[in-house]
């Protein structure tokens, strides 16, 4: 499970990289491409990879605090206070 998380997080992270090189290009602060440097569409399409690559990271992290009471022994109750309140029972 925690592979997952680290590859959201990854993934997250290389599709911000990648949505700002496109958005710069097309806002033509960087250059290099002549499809997409001054082509305002790309501004928008680097803006979106942008945000689905925060939402990804927040997720991956959210992950991380959202651990189900069982996995942390929350709320559970040992096994020796079970057996006590048993045999006061019988």
């Amino acid at each position: 499970m925690a592979a997952r998380r680290w590859a959201a997080i990854i993934l997250g992270l290389l599709l911000v990289l990648f949505g700002a090189v496109i958005a710069l290009q097309g806002a033509n602060v960087i250059g290099g491409s002549a499809v997409m440097s001054g082509n305002s569409t790309y501004i928008y399409v680097g803006a979106v990879l942008v945000v689905i690559g925060f939402i990804l990271i927040i997720a991956g992290g959210m992950s991380w605090s959202n651990a189900s009471p069982a996995s942390t022994g929350a709320g559970t109750v040992p096994s020796s206070a079970l057996r006590l309140a048993n045999s006061r029972i019988v």
